[in-house]
Order: structure tokens, then sequence, then C-alpha cells
């Protein structure tokens, strides 16, 4: 395979699968009324506890516009809330109680198509699959 090809770009083929993945992880997650993007959210404001919009956008690679469009309407459906920061520019993000319960509904269907996801690419494809990303995006990021 001759990476210098145009049809072999890194960057439209991890676009083409990260489209394809999110919309199978949509339709899955269609029952509890969050998308994909939505349940990343909540996942990192969770793991993470309050935190900073610059934290958070850093922790998922995404720009801070971008993360605030994507939070307004977890906002805006009481899933996550502005908490009081160290001082008044600092306004972490964190979850509500309403936010934990979408979060724990979500779970069982995101397991259940994470689960066809790591079984239809197999342990170990899977399992280096999330290997390279990883390694993707530290290479993007200049590591």
């Amino acid at each position: 395979m001759d990476p210098m090809t145009p049809v072999n770009c890194t960057c439209f083929n991890l676009r083409k699968a990260a489209r394809a993945v999110t919309q199978m992880y949509d339709e899955a997650l269609k029952p509890c009324g969050l998308r994909a993007t939505q349940l990343s959210l909540l996942v990192a404001v969770t793991e993470t506890g309050p935190t900073g919009m610059t934290g958070l956008a850093k922790q998922l690679v995404m720009d801070r516009t971008t993360l605030t469009r994507n939070l307004k309407p977890l906002l805006e459906a009481g899933l996550v809330e502005v908490v009081e920061g160290a001082d008044r520019r600092h306004k972490p993000i964190a979850i509500t109680d309403q936010g934990r319960r979408a979060l724990a509904e979500a779970m069982p269907l995101w397991r259940e198509i994470q689960g066809r996801m790591a079984e239809g690419l197999g342990s170990a494809r899977w399992a280096h699959l999330i290997r390279d990303l990883g390694a993707a995006v530290d290479l993007a990021q200049g590591g």
C-alpha cells in the first residue's frame, strides 16, 4: 500500500472511519436520547471531575469553540452545569445528578455496541486499533 497515494490519506481515512463508527454508536444510543459525542463529553466530565474548559478541551483534543458548541445541549438539558471556580474567570464544568442518570441509562447500550465492535474486529485487532489511534494522536500533537 502506497502511503503517498491520495486515496490512502491518513486524515481522510480516519475521518471516514470516525463518521461511520459515530453513526453506528449514535444508532445504538438512540433509545437513551444521547449521541455518541454527548456520551463522550459526559464520560470525560465524569472522569475528570469539575474541570475548566481549557483542560476539558485539551483532554478531548478539541478546540474551545467546538467544545462550547457541543456542551450547549448538555447544559440546556441539565446534564452538566457550570460550577463555581477558584475565581470568576475559571468556570469548571461538572456533571449533574440528571447527567449521572443519563449516563447510567446509556452505559448498557454503549457496552452492547462496544462489545459488537470489539467482537467484530477481534480482540487483537481491536487492541491494536486503540493503541494505533493513541499513537496517531500523540504524533499529531508533536509527540
